[in-house]
């Protein structure tokens, strides 16, 4: 947990709510869940704390941070869901009501913020240079980033992320080759495999594998690096919040609730 702008200012909830989708462009974004504000807190808003999820422990630390508006990148509704408020949806939300905090959410718009979103934040940590033409963005939405690191082999590139994320990384490669053109794509993003190879990467980077990513890596010669979902994702909010709350002169305060996922 870390604050990362001083005791500040109040502004509005919507003043908050306006400078994020002017930041971050919820609408251009076909997305699987609302963005924006999802559930309604107090009008006047001092400190906004930022987090990759709104799970109830991050939603009890930032009723002790003191916190007015909480910035998550999962928030609570999704599209499919049942629409239930029981169990782990009605602690949640109870929580967020009793005191009157607003929650946040913004989910592809925040994964694809051109420098301050999951994946452009993630290759600034891992030390990928994102080019800056055509060849910087493919998949569907343009979700996917690419750009260069060399490496003596997908094995160092491997050691190298598992080192700045602080975890263990699944990694699944063909031959001990040097690889140059990065491509990444943060969270369950394992569908992009696929666009990866079509764009030219030599290695592929996301949270999650499933079954057919192992196979599509050996028989295409394209390594495939899976370092965790809420690994790859948790610097975007950080980077958004910190950067609004500069903007409005807010308080701000990032809180990582550790995931192994």
């Amino acid at each position: 947990m870390s604050a990362q702008v001083p005791e500040g200012r109040t502004v509005t909830r919507t003043a908050l709510t306006e400078a994020l989708d002017a930041l971050l462009l919820p609408a251009q974004f076909k997305d699987y869940g609302p963005n924006g504000l999802q559930v309604e807190g107090r009008i006047h808003v001092r400190k906004l704390v930022s987090g990759v999820t709104a799970s109830l422990a991050l939603i009890e630390a930032a009723v002790a941070e003191g916190a007015d508006a909480l910035l998550v990148h999962h928030g609570l509704f999704w599209r499919g869901q049942e629409g239930r408020v029981t169990g782990w949806m009605k602690a949640r939300l109870a929580k967020l009501l009793s005191h009157d905090i607003n929650l946040l959410a913004y989910h592809l718009p925040l994964d694809a913020h051109p420098q301050l979103g999951n994946n452009a934040q993630l290759a600034q940590h891992l030390g990928v240079e994102i080019y800056t033409d055509a060849r910087g963005r493919f998949g569907e939405q343009s979700l996917g980033f690419m750009g260069e690191r060399r490496c003596k082999s997908a094995r160092a590139l491997a050691d190298h992320v598992a080192l700045r994320l602080g975890r263990a990384v699944t990694l699944v490669a063909g031959e001990d080759r040097p690889v140059q053109r990065v491509a990444l794509c943060t969270g369950g993003a394992q569908s992009y495999f696929e666009a990866a190879i079509a764009a030219g990467a030599d290695v592929f980077i996301t949270g999650e594998i499933s079954e057919p990513q192992a196979h599509y890596a050996r028989e295409c010669g394209v390594a495939y690096i899976a370092c965790g979902h809420h690994a790859s994702e948790r610097y975007g909010a950080p980077a958004v919040g910190a950067h609004v709350a500069s903007q409005l002169g807010l308080a701000h305060v990032f809180i990582d609730i550790d995931n192994p996922a």
